[in-house]
């Protein structure tokens, strides 16, 4: 599914468009289209932990959200061997509008219970 950038991905703020493609039921690859050799994975952060952020208005208004918009929620991973040892973003995560196909990076700000590279084990149930 292609989808139109609405606000500047951090660090990569000449990506336009980009196409989201599952992996499995946790994981995506989003790649850019304007920029063939630039692609990230992606997790769900619900399949981890509870994960709660206000979108700002300015987003919404970008992503054309209304009470009913079918949207997904997705962090950037980087991933290690093994992948329990991948670390996740969670101060930054992608907002995609499935009913628009426009997607935007909310940055969260002032949250101690988010941060920039928590890794997956520590979210795994230990026996």
């Amino acid at each position: 599914m292609k989808f139109t950038v609405v606000a500047p991905l951090l660090g990569f703020e000449d990506i336009k468009e980009v196409e989201l493609e599952k992996i499995d039921d946790i994981f995506m690859n989003m790649k850019a289209l304007d920029a063939e050799h630039i692609s990230f994975t992606l997790i769900n952060p619900y399949a981890l932990r509870k994960y709660d952020f206000e979108v700002p208005q300015n987003i919404k208004t970008a992503l054309e959200i209304t009470d009913g918009s079918n949207l997904l929620v997705f962090n950037t991973i980087i991933i290690q061997d093994p992948i329990e040892n991948s670390y996740v973003n969670f101060i930054a995560p992608l907002v995609f509008n499935t009913d628009t196909n426009k997607v935007a990076q909310v940055l969260i700000q002032e949250n101690p219970d988010y941060g920039v590279a928590e890794q997956i084990c520590d979210y795994l149930k230990k026996d």
